[in-house]
């Protein structure tokens, strides 16, 4: 990915409104950003852009599939750190040269956003997004129809 694409996703990141203001420590998140952010990481896996996806990630985050037992056959379905996980992801690419994902709708809630989609072989998809005070995510967790 070139630094201008680079930019443009954290321009969007820094510009957006993550969060309702609410008097509790945990917050809803923005419907906006919940639109912006589901419509980009849809478009980043249609385009197999790894690097554009991983720049919503922490560093450390988890993600929990299904899919991770037969791919990473990590027998408890959850991977953690974005290394760990980008590897992960390229295998999973590369045994599916044809994935695309159809966005369907998002779902807001306290710190967290739902992608529901079309993915692989026509299944339905629902991705929980769990982000810190920071707009990035912490723990995914993945399920499927």
């Amino acid at each position: 990915m070139d630094d201008e694409v680079k930019d443009d996703i954290n321009h969007i990141v820094s510009s957006k409104s993550y969060y309702y203001s609410t008097k509790e420590e945990r917050n809803m998140i923005d419907k906006v950003f919940a639109e912006d952010f589901a419509l980009d990481w849809i478009d980043s896996w249609n385009n197999r852009d790894l690097e554009r996806i991983l720049l919503h990630y922490t560093d450390d985050f988890e993600m929990s599939s299904p899919v991770i037992v037969r791919i990473a056959k990590e027998p408890s379905g959850l991977l953690k750190g974005k290394e760990t996980i980008k590897a992960y992801w390229t295998e999973a690419l590369k045994l599916m040269p044809d994935l695309r994902f159809e966005f369907i709708s998002v779902l807001t809630g306290i710190d967290t956003v739902v992608i529901y989609y079309k993915g692989a072989k026509g299944r339905f998809a629902a991705e929980v997004f769990y982000f810190n005070r920071n707009g990035k995510i912490y723990k995914a967790i993945a399920n499927y129809s």
